[in-house]
């Protein structure tokens, strides 16, 4: 590395490779990445016909339905998210942030590079309501299975299903790498016996495959016009999961994942899908009346009904915990992108970076969770409020999905118009079906979504006009070196100043030499530079320029996937800022900062209240950059915003 060496900026960087076989990355994509989704046989057909939209069972509507879940499937997941979108990536990640962070770094100068920023955040911020809600919703749904048994245990199913949730977020401190390496085997199993399930009653009535023709989809449109719109809000749950598919692909890899899909989860679902929907057509209509309500556990004879159980409540507790996971990785992802302040992330594996565990975000979750289910109390009530925040996502992700095609891949608007007219139509549909559900309990999601939209956008603002204002009487460092190397005694050691910015003295260093008036022999400014990639090359990780006199100017940078591990990153820069850095002789010098009001605000003073809350209570520095503890020096100071 040569002295002033200029990084790439274009992201271009070798990321992290998937280790494995495609085939051995594929059977573990089954077991970690398709729960969601995969639970949503459980009441998604159920709720279409015991649902608000009051949907007749006869063989017309049930194979209108049918048509409606196999299209929907083949169009939003199939085709928009695991064909188009799964090609979208930044550096093999996916997800909304991800997607922004690539879609930024090609036209974030544009004058629309905002509008794109924004709804990312939203997008990311209602994936909050949705992680609240599906642990609630898969566990219940799995647990009420129990009714079917003996109607008797109706008393304990809200107990029984509390106490798995609580459980299952108790389990997350302690990691899920050993957990893990059964869910696999456990998620094969599960889609196995639900498609054998579904495929006896294909066999026995396959006049419900005519549903492949999607004219019995728009025949239901056609006779029942309000009541098809309806009917949308509860078909959408059959494609629940669809927006975790894109943000897991940075696991297993786009290649392991479309095999997953297509060869296996995709077929399971819809011979289940089709199977309830041959049973419910098969029955006479005051009987279909009464099955229609569990028809996921009635596909299984009396003596398997039980088993069944059992197998979709471990089920559900996989697909919560990919979720609870996926939120872990997403708050993650915000908060090395700038947009949450610092928090406590420990990592649960010695070998696999992914796998993190956030205590606020988990104890948030399960405060949520359990008011949800006690709100709620069954699944069908959970149902309204469920749907929303996936529509939404999937809308926003269409929109962005745009940009993508037009900025990104250069496709022709003559080209690139009609396939996002298509999905606009199809995800607005669904999404404005779901806005009918506010009332019922759609307004949830949307409330949290809100929230955390505001704590985003209000911390990246206000970080930002923090920057402006302390950069504005930032001394420049050259004039303080030449004056401060002859005004200050030196002392034996190292001094690392953490510096937010890579221009002007941090006002750590003021204050020490205003206070203490000594410096280091050898003092080094260091900036940590998170970047618009989820990994950086080793060997790009480190830029650094010799002032002099025992001055460096350095800094450290990590993808948004990466773990800011300062004193590792330290070890390849020692041979090029005077030698190698002892941990037992440098000392670490941050700078806290006490907010004060303004005049002239930057933003509101509601919003100003706000980020001065979260920036007294976001965690150390020390602990996020992994500093040893008793090195570690903070001064500080006050700034306007």
């Amino acid at each position: 590395m040569s002295e002033n060496a200029s990084q790439s900026r274009d992201g271009h960087s070798s990321g992290h490779a998937h280790g494995g076989s495609k085939a051995a990355l594929a059977v573990g994509a089954i077991g970690i990445v398709f729960g969601d989704i995969g639970t949503s046989p459980l009441y998604a057909f159920r709720e279409t016909f015991a649902g608000t939209a009051e949907v007749a069972i006869d063989r017309m509507h049930v194979l209108g339905v049918v048509s409606l879940i196999f299209w929907s499937m083949l169009l939003v997941v199939a085709i928009q998210y695991v064909t188009i979108l799964m090609r979208a990536d930044n550096k093999g990640q996916g997800g909304s942030l991800a997607l922004v962070a690539l879609l930024s770094r090609h036209i974030g100068k544009s004058s629309y590079g905002w509008l794109v920023v924004l709804l990312g955040v939203f997008a990311t911020s209602l994936f909050y309501g949705d992680s609240m809600i599906t642990p609630a919703i898969s566990v219940l749904s799995a647990v009420e299975g129990l009714t079917v048994v003996d109607p008797g245990f109706q008393q304990y199913v809200i107990p029984i299903a509390l106490g798995l949730l609580v459980f299952l977020f108790m389990l997350q401190a302690r990691g899920t790498a050993k957990v893990g390496a059964l869910f696999a085997p456990v998620m094969i199993v599960y889609f196995t016996v639900i498609a054998l399930l579904g495929g006896w009653q294909i066999l026995n009535h396959p006049d419900i495959l005519w549903a492949l023709n999607p004219y019995y989809a728009v025949m239901f449109f056609v006779t029942d016009g309000v009541v098809a719109f309806l009917a949308l809000g509860a078909v959408v749950l059959a494609v629940t999961g669809s927006e975790a598919l894109y943000s897991d692909m940075g696991h297993f890899g786009r290649g392991p994942m479309r095999l997953s899909w297509f060869g296996f989860v995709m077929p399971c679902l819809l011979l289940n899908y089709f199977g309830q929907g041959a049973m419910i057509a098969s029955l006479p209509p005051e009987e279909a009346a009464i099955v229609v309500q569990n028809p996921f556990f009635l596909l299984a004879s009396e003596e398997w009904r039980l088993p069944l159980v059992f197998l979709a409540t471990v089920a559900t507790f996989i697909a919560s915990q990919a979720v609870i996971s996926g939120a872990f990785s997403i708050t993650h992802q915000a908060v090395q992108m700038g947009f949450m302040p610092r928090l406590s992330i420990l990592h649960t594996s010695e070998t696999e970076g992914g796998q993190i565990y956030i205590p606020v975000v988990n104890w948030a979750l399960m405060v949520a969770v359990i008011i949800l289910v006690l709100t709620f109390q069954n699944s069908s009530s959970l149902a309204s409020a469920y749907g929303i925040a996936v529509t939404g996502a999937v809308t926003i992700d269409t929109l962005l999905m745009a940009v993508l095609l037009v900025g990104v891949w250069k496709w022709k608007w003559w080209c690139a118009t009609p396939v996002v007219l298509l999905f606009l139509i199809v995800d607005g549909a669904y999404f404005a079906a779901n806005l009918t559900k506010v009332p019922d309990g759609g307004w949830f999601p949307l409330v949290v979504g809100l929230i955390a939209f505001t704590l985003l956008t209000t911390w990246a603002r206000g970080r930002k006009l923090m920057r402006e204002r302390m950069s504005e009487h930032a001394l420049p460092m050259e004039i303080f070196a030449k004056s401060a190397k002859n005004s200050a005694l030196r002392v034996p050691g190292t001094a690392i100043f953490m510096a937010s910015s890579t221009a002007g003295v941090p006002s750590a260093l003021l204050h020490n030499i205003k206070h203490n008036k000594v410096l280091h022999e050898r003092v080094v400014i260091l900036t940590i530079d998170i970047q618009d990639v989820p990994y950086i090359d080793p060997d790009e990780r480190c830029e650094y320029t010799d002032m002099g006199d025992g001055f460096y100017r350095a800094v450290l940078r990590y993808g948004f996937m990466e773990d800011t591990n300062v004193p590792e990153g330290l070890k390849g820069m020692g041979q090029y800022c005077g030698g190698q850095f002892d941990m037992m002789h440098t000392s670490f010098f941050l700078s806290r900062q006490t907010l004060l009001a303004s005049d002239k605000p930057g933003m509101p003073i509601w919003r100003e209240k706000i980020f001065a809350w979260m920036l007294r209570n976001s965690a150390s520095a020390m602990d996020f950059f992994s500093l040893p503890t008793n090195r570690v020096v903070e001064l500080g100071s006050q700034v306007e915003i």
